[in-house]
């Protein structure tokens, strides 16, 4: 069964967690527009985890979810994702644990990765090596996303974007400002992660540039395919099915 915390950021705003089973610590990042219950709840992928032999810890990030929404942009500096994700491991006194995230979760595991995190095992997900090094792409894109609402072509990727906002009730205005808080993670940063480190991604899923690219830079990088495109492979059990063999495996 899946419980809900709360803590406080050193900036006040409330950032909420969920938590499944019991074992070694397994922080689990979700997605832009996304929550914990939409990554990894709902499809039941942190259950087999749990299963697995995992405490599954699954934040709301800042601007998601059920946690704090504010529309001060003074509460958006550079990198405010990873440092909130730095304060839930120090409010819950964990040093020992594994780290994985889909999309923007992905990013902000390469960002807390770059910034000295020391997980055994890590997931970049959803993630090709464009969506690290050259974050404006994909930022530019979900401003125009926002800054047109109600506009968008049906069918078209800004309107498909829209269209998942709308399912998980997120604030826009919120949500803009997080893109204002991204951070390239460039080659040499990556070329440093000297830890285990599973990319796992659709095989239809090149949104974030080239997961393969990813997997060749990092050292210790190791690629898993899933069936599905950016928005589809969250749904299906093989990106469970992954995350379980790349967390459970000898290490490569």
């Amino acid at each position: 069964m899946t419980a809900t915390y709360i803590f406080e950021t050193a900036d006040d705003i409330q950032i909420v967690w969920r938590e499944i089973g019991t074992g070694r610590p397994l922080i689990l990042i979700h997605g832009y527009f996304s929550q914990a219950e939409t990554n990894w709840i709902k499809y039941g992928h942190a259950a087999k985890l749990a299963d697995a032999g995992y405490r599954v810890i699954m934040p709301d990030l800042r601007a998601h979810g059920l946690s704090g929404k504010p529309h001060d942009a003074a509460l958006y500096p550079k990198d405010i994702l990873a440092d909130d994700q730095f304060a839930l491991l120090d409010h819950l006194g964990i040093t020992d644990y594994d780290l994985g995230g889909y999309s923007l979760g992905g990013r902000t595991v390469a960002r807390m990765l770059a910034r000295g995190a020391k997980p055994g095992r890590a997931i970049i997900s959803g993630m090709g090596l464009d969506g690290l090094t050259k974050t404006g792409n994909r930022s530019g894109h979900f401003k125009y996303v926002l800054d047109n609402l109600g506009q968008h072509e049906r069918g078209s990727p800004a309107f498909m974007a829209e269209a998942f906002l709308k399912t998980t009730g997120g604030d826009p205005l919120a949500l803009r400002h997080i893109l204002d808080t991204f951070v390239d993670t460039d080659e040499a940063q990556l070329r440093a992660f000297d830890l285990p480190v599973a990319v796992i991604c659709g095989v239809e899923d090149q949104e974030n540039g080239y997961a393969a690219d990813l997997a060749k830079l990092l050292p210790r990088g190791k690629l898993f395919e899933v069936p599905g495109n950016h928005m589809s492979a969250v749904v299906k059990p093989e990106l469970g099915d992954a995350m379980i063999t790349a967390m459970t495996q000898v290490a490569w």
